[in-house]
């Protein structure tokens, strides 16, 4: 009859929603639990979890994190290694900055070239910073915790960045990830041949990819990531494409097709959790999970550290590590400075523009007087004046007195009215700042139409004294 026809129907419906329930919380029991174990697997040397806090944070929609709730930014250093068994098994070929506006969910990435040269905190020693995780764990008797700090640590100092957390992830962590979701989408700007790839035990094979669009396996994405012996911008090619495979992972890891899919799933959290390494703690992974979800991938400010072009802000020069000339890059200035103000300006970086557009207005002269005993500096500060930050008017004057002074100083001869030009000089060279030209000097450039004097002293002959090479060089080591 009609009556039992609807009570039929009305018992499927319920029996549908009563599925869905129970569908819904074994999905919900599955997530947290994979969390769980997620959690105790990829935090180094945990200090107890309960299991219930990422419960709470995966059903809270506000952060309970101070680091989130006090911020308006995060900043996530990001390792890629090779991992045990594989030839340099801890060194940091992959050094990347994640950084979110938690305001606006905007997303930006720093890359970091792996043969830049730092200082090991605490000891003195300077190397490649690929080579300063390795070095930690050698150094703290093979504490990976201490010797990731250690990284943090000169990743700050080089870009005056807190940061907050890292994520170190090996080759067979990125191959797996990626083939949980089922592999990525990619625009390969270029064709790539590379008959030098590293293969197994030291060997070589042929990794070749046609320019255009491609979908990529876990195994072909990491080749295309790590793939720079064919590529014209070298490490700094390679860091692009790094980052290109980040944003398409992201992407695929949270598509409504991935996150119904339980087995993608599990296949995902065995991998991260057999794989990764990370002081994000067990209770703040939910947070991280929406953060990454609710990230900004349509608008991704990308900054690469390069050496190739005038406007590059490191250059190329070289060390002796046990006798043998290694090639390494190091800041085009007398420090860090730039790098630090694409650091903390990367959400903004017309601001820097605006910046370089006032100095061009302001169109300063700029007189070298040389102090600092050394006859070659001079022509190092003009060049990097000239060629590298665009000034027009820079000339160097003769001192008929051969003495010296310490410290590299900076003249205002017009008090204040080329306040850009001034506030440059003084961060990147670097030097301090005066508005009263000493006597001595107003007579060396009394002929000339100068408004900036700088000085230079023996404070900087170190900064500057490493030999520049060419990239040519760079590219054939």
């Amino acid at each position: 009859t009609q009556m039992s026809l609807k009570k039929l129907l009305l018992k499927i419906f319920l029996l549908l929603i009563f599925l869905i329930i129970v569908i819904g919380v074994a999905y919900e029991l599955f997530f947290t639990y994979k969390m769980n174990v997620l959690g105790k697997k990829v935090t180094i040397n945990p200090d107890g979890y309960n299991w219930m806090d990422t419960i709470k944070s995966l059903a809270s929609k506000e952060s309970k994190n101070n680091k989130f709730s006090e911020k308006d930014r995060i900043n996530i250093l990001l390792l890629g290694i090779a991992g045990k068994g594989k030839a340099g098994q801890n060194l940091t070929d992959t050094i990347m900055i994640a950084s979110v506006n938690l305001k606006t969910n905007q997303v930006a990435f720093l890359s970091v070239p792996r043969d830049l040269l730092v200082t090991i905190p605490n000891s003195g020693v300077q190397t490649k910073i690929n080579s300063a995780y390795q070095y930690g764990i050698s150094l703290n008797n093979g504490d990976e915790k201490k010797a990731a700090e250690e990284v943090k640590k000169i990743i700050s100092n080089l870009t005056s960045l807190n940061i907050d957390y890292y994520v170190i992830l090996n080759f067979d962590g990125f191959t797996k990830v990626i083939d949980s979701v089922g592999g990525v989408n990619v625009m390969n700007e270029r064709d790539i041949y590379d008959a030098r790839y590293p293969g197994p035990n030291y060997s070589y094979e042929t990794f070749e990819l046609k320019k255009g669009f491609h979908h990529l396996d876990g195994a072909t994405a990491l080749k295309y990531a790590r793939e720079r012996h064919d590529d014209p911008d070298g490490d700094f090619g390679r860091a692009k494409r790094q980052q290109e495979i980040m944003i398409a992972t992201k992407n695929k890891v949270f598509s409504a097709r991935t996150m119904v899919n339980v087995f993608a799933l599990n296949d995902l959290f065995n991998a991260l959790g057999d794989n990764i390494r990370t002081d994000i703690s067990e209770d703040e992974i939910g947070d991280f999970i929406e953060l990454t979800k609710k990230a900004d991938t349509n608008n991704i400010s990308n900054v690469v550290l390069d050496a190739w072009n005038k406007d590059s802000l490191l250059k190329v020069s070289h060390i002796f590590f046990g006798g043998i000339r290694a090639f390494v890059l190091v800041p085009r200035v007398g420090n860090y400075s730039e790098i630090q103000d694409i650091a903390q300006n990367i959400f903004d970086l017309n601001k820097i523009k605006r910046e370089k557009d006032e100095i061009g207005k302001e169109n300063a002269t700029v007189a070298i007087i040389n102090k600092s005993g050394n006859s070659s500096l001079p022509e190092k500060i003009k060049k990097l004046l000239n060629e590298n930050l665009s000034y027009k008017n820079v000339m160097i004057l003769s001192d008929p007195v051969k003495t010296t002074r310490d410290e590299t100083v900076v003249y205002d001869t017009k008090e204040g009215i080329k306040p850009f030009t001034l506030n440059e000089i003084v961060k990147k060279i670097p030097a301090s700042a005066s508005y009263v030209l000493p006597d001595y000097y107003t007579k060396i450039i009394e002929n000339t139409k100068t408004e900036i004097v700088l000085v230079l002293g023996k404070d900087i002959i170190e900064r500057y004294n490493m030999e520049e090479d060419s990239i040519e060089d760079y590219r054939n080591a």
